[in-house]
């Protein structure tokens, strides 16, 4: 059989959020998060308690080196001779060190997986903005290239969401009357209203998210479990909105209710890092026993076989789609497969326009991109 074309791409680049490895990394790393914000080093000293806690050493890196060689082992599986890359946007190894070493090694065109699987400006555009910056860096000529292409947001993707519909099922089978909590990062309220194309997308691709895999989970189990969306990590000021409710006050109100267990699904994540190890796994589980609240939290996506299929199959899509050729494109839930380049204007910078990559002409619009009846 022969193997998957992935012309015109001549290399994948996997791109990440990146975190400390060393108790000496944390406030760098954090002041790096933060930049441009006037965040007092104090404060960043004390979010850097979070780390502290784990010996100053963030999962993610370990996360991604364990999905690094997957996504080797799968593409050579496949057929697929491709170098693979890997470049943080807040630290080491550092998407402009990746970007210069791909110029280096003689690449052209890589195709950009993001661990980062909704609309939101600091979840896609954010992302868009620092593959610009590592093309620009060193004072290259734009021409140099390499050519980066962000893959498509795969939040309703069957290889991202099946994976989690299996764990939640393993959990309900001893919790047959259990609340399903879907968990995912608070972002700023006028965020959310300028996410997609049409805005407040972060939100509804989150509450699609969640409902197939409840649905799946019934259809499955024989069991409907009522579920929720929540959120956590909220940084920013008291008096500026953010997506509510907090996953600890959630449960607060569960147990009010008379709800005798939860299962927390971290739905927003792609691996277990430190917002679900330290925000779910510490902070939302103690909050569960000081309420006597049966409590169990399912593992992300990771390194499920599925979900490392996943990244090839929209590798090898968006390479047909760049050929100009036409291509079947999976999504599951209400939801149409996501879009290939974002409208200019959609998930705004809040603080300065600055060039992103993977972008359409100003004006124009993504065709399909929400479902019939979605709108801001």
């Amino acid at each position: 059989m022969a193997s998957p074309d992935v012309a015109p791409y001549d290399a994948l680049l996997l791109v990440s959020f990146g975190g400390p490895e060393r108790p000496e990394d944390v406030v760098p790393f954090l002041e790096n998060v933060t930049r441009g914000r006037g965040i007092p080093r104090e404060r960043l000293e004390a979010v850097g308690e979070h780390y502290f806690g784990f010996g100053g050493r963030s999962p993610i890196n370990d996360l991604n080196r364990a999905l690094l060689a997957a996504l080797r082992a799968d593409l050579a599986d496949h057929g697929i001779d491709l170098p693979v890359y890997w470049g943080n946007r807040n630290w080491d190894p550092f998407l402009t060190e990746a970007v210069a070493r791909m110029r280096a090694d003689g690449i052209t065109r890589a195709a950009c997986f993001t661990t980062s699987a909704y609309s939101s400006y600091s979840s896609c555009r954010q992302y868009r903005e620092d593959l610009a910056g590592a093309v620009a860096d060193g004072g290259a000529a734009p021409d140099a290239g390499p050519v980066l292409d962000k893959i498509r947001l795969y939040f309703n993707h069957p290889g991202f969401l099946e994976p989690v519909v299996d764990a939640v099922v393993a959990a309900t089978q001893t919790r047959p009357e259990a609340r399903l909590v879907f968990v995912t990062h608070s972002i700023p309220d006028t965020m959310n209203a300028g996410s997609g194309p049409m805005g407040g997308a972060y939100l509804a691709q989150h509450l699609d998210a969640a409902a197939y895999v409840a649905g799946r989970v019934a259809e499955v189990t024989g069991r409907i479990h009522p579920h929720d969306l929540v959120f956590c990590s909220r940084s920013g000021p008291p008096h500026v909105p953010w997506l509510e409710p907090d996953v600890n006050d959630h449960l607060e109100k569960l147990v009010v209710e008379g709800v005798p267990s939860v299962v927390l699904v971290p739905i927003g994540f792609v691996s277990d890092h430190m917002e679900v190890v330290y925000d779910l796994d510490t902070e939302a589980m103690a909050t569960a026993e000081r309420l006597g609240l049966d409590a169990v939290r399912v593992p992300t996506s990771g390194t499920d076989e599925r979900f490392v299929a996943m990244v090839r199959e929209l590798l090898v899509e968006r390479a047909a789609v760049e050929r100009g050729e036409t291509v079947e494109r999976a999504a599951v839930g209400g939801w149409p497969a996501c879009w290939d380049r974002c409208a200019a204007d959609c998930c705004p910078n809040p603080r300065e326009l600055l060039p992103a990559l993977s972008q359409l002409p100003p004006g124009e619009r993504p065709r399909g991109t929400y479902p019939a009846g979605v709108t801001a």
